[in-house]
């Protein structure tokens, strides 16, 4: 029994290091998906405004809503807008694109 002295110490380190690793991933996550969110959401705004041909305040609201460090491009062909908006992060990189058909008499 002298040989097993300070185990339950070793063992409880072990698990709350998992613990603590556990942990961090599901806040990692959790914040992926609402940045994930947020550049889906400045996206799909973006190109409802651009539809009406107003694309300063597309871009404006756009980068309101999107994450602080994110990239939105705004780019039509033909009659169609498409809005990218795009984040760097290192362990998740977001790229989300809208479409949206320009209302009649908008000019592209």
């Amino acid at each position: 029994m002298k040989g097993e002295r300070g185990s339950v110490t070793v063992e409880a380190a072990l698990v709350i290091g998992a613990i603590v690793t556990v942990l961090l991933l599901a806040i990692t996550a959790v914040a992926a998906a609402a940045d994930h969110v947020r550049c889906l959401d400045a996206a799909a705004q973006a190109a409802r405004l651009a539809t009406r041909g107003d694309f300063a305040q597309a871009q404006a609201a756009a980068v309101r809503s999107a994450p602080n460090d994110a990239t939105i491009t705004i780019h039509t062909s033909g009659d169609t807008v498409a809005v990218t908006v795009n984040t760097n992060h290192p362990l998740f990189p977001t790229h989300v694109t809208a479409y949206a058909v320009l209302e009649p008499g908008v000019p592209p």
